[in-house]
């Protein structure tokens, strides 16, 4: 969600400034790729570039193309074969050993549900949405784009019924795993149907100093921060620019505007046994999906010794998602290192991973994309 965030707001900026646009996106990945299906970038009529589509060796001829669509005001499909050095049409040596298909679509302000209004939708709400692009890679076919958006309880836009995808949106959306699938149609179309969830919404109980590094990596991954304790001088904006809300609350109070959904992460960090005891108390009445405690296992045992006198009984289940030591083996040691140990473990939790080294990996390292007939 990060970079459609950016994407979006790269646009906002260039539509103010009357600048032309057109997002690049990857539509299909054989073999290996640095980006995977769903990797998006915008690209504006004088040169400017957010978001990635690879690792950095596609963007100089993808600017090319797309200021190409721009010109023409036309949607564009380009593959680049990366596994082939000695390919003279794309005449990149890549060696990523793969051949992408990127569509370039042109973004007309005149059009009712154009690729970014569709994108727009993302960020009206925080639910689980399927995004729906149609292509096709016949040479010189007419690109569909970006065409449809759909929310289980949302209607339907810029929907061509002819497509009849919606079973295949809605199983996409069940199973939380995005297909491209090809279209029972003369023209050979196919469609990335792409499963977007909200971004990470990290509630952290504690504004010491050891949070500051913790919240400033978080920014840059672009999940939504909020900051939470008892103490005044500690819980500022000032201290921490980058969080969107920050409170200053009992522990007993702590979840009272808190809305929790399965993108929801908790950090107990306050350095006050009470404060996390407490909060840790009202997080087990509710579904949460991930807390992590800062502190030694001995703490954690204490805590439950606590709870259990209170007549509080911590369920396996509760326990599985509970995360005490919080963080990754990284021997991390400073505040800096902490931070980094926590992030990692959020992530692996986030990607159902289980955040071994990729050394020891024997299969690929990005998610299987599911490819449909």
């Amino acid at each position: 969600m990060k970079e459609i965030s950016e994407i979006l707001k790269a646009y906002t900026q260039a539509k103010s400034e009357g600048k032309k646009t057109a997002l690049a996106t990857v539509v299909k990945v054989e073999g290996s790729s640095y980006r995977q299906p769903g990797a998006r970038m915008l690209v504006t009529e004088d040169g400017q570039l957010t978001g990635a589509i690879s690792g950095g060796c596609l963007e100089g001829d993808a600017l090319r193309k797309a200021l190409l669509s721009i010109n023409q005001k036309q949607n564009k499909l380009v593959t680049y074969n990366t596994s082939n050095e000695e390919d003279a049409e794309v005449g990149l040596q890549l060696g990523c050993n793969g051949i992408v298909h990127i569509l370039f679509e042109y973004i007309n302000e005149d059009a009712g549900n154009s690729p970014i209004q569709l994108l727009k939708q993302l960020e009206l709400e925080r639910k689980e949405a399927v995004i729906v692009t149609v292509f096709s890679l016949k040479r010189n076919a007419f690109q569909t784009g970006t065409t449809l958006f759909f929310r289980k309880d949302n209607p339907l836009i810029n929907y061509n019924n002819d497509l009849n995808l919606i079973s295949d949106v809605k199983e996409v959306l069940e199973s939380k795993t995005s297909v491209v699938k090809k279209l029972q149609e003369e023209n050979d179309n196919e469609a990335l149907i792409e499963y977007v969830k909200p971004s990470i919404s990290l509630i952290i109980a504690g504004a010491g100093n050891d949070i500051q590094p913790l919240v400033k990596m978080v920014a840059v991954l672009g999940w939504k921060i909020t900051i939470a304790e008892g103490r005044a001088t500690h819980a500022t904006s000032k201290r921490f620019p980058e969080a969107s809300q920050i409170s200053v609350v009992k522990p007993e109070h702590f979840l009272d505007q808190v809305i929790i959904d399965d993108q929801t992460y908790f950090l107990l960090m306050t350095h006050n046994y009470k404060y996390d005891l407490t909060v840790l108390k009202s997080l087990l009445q509710t579904n949460y999906h991930y807390v992590g405690i800062l502190g030694p296992k001995s703490k954690f045992n204490r805590m439950l010794d606590d709870l259990l006198i209170e007549g509080i009984t911590v369920s396996q289940e509760q326990l599985s998602r509970i995360h005490s030591p919080v963080g990754l083996d990284i021997g991390a040691e400073t505040s800096e290192e902490i931070a980094l140990s926590i992030v990692s473990e959020i992530k692996a939790v986030a990607s159902e991973r289980a955040g071994t080294s990729l050394k020891y990996k024997s299969g690929k390292i990005h998610n299987e994309i599911h490819y449909g007939k």
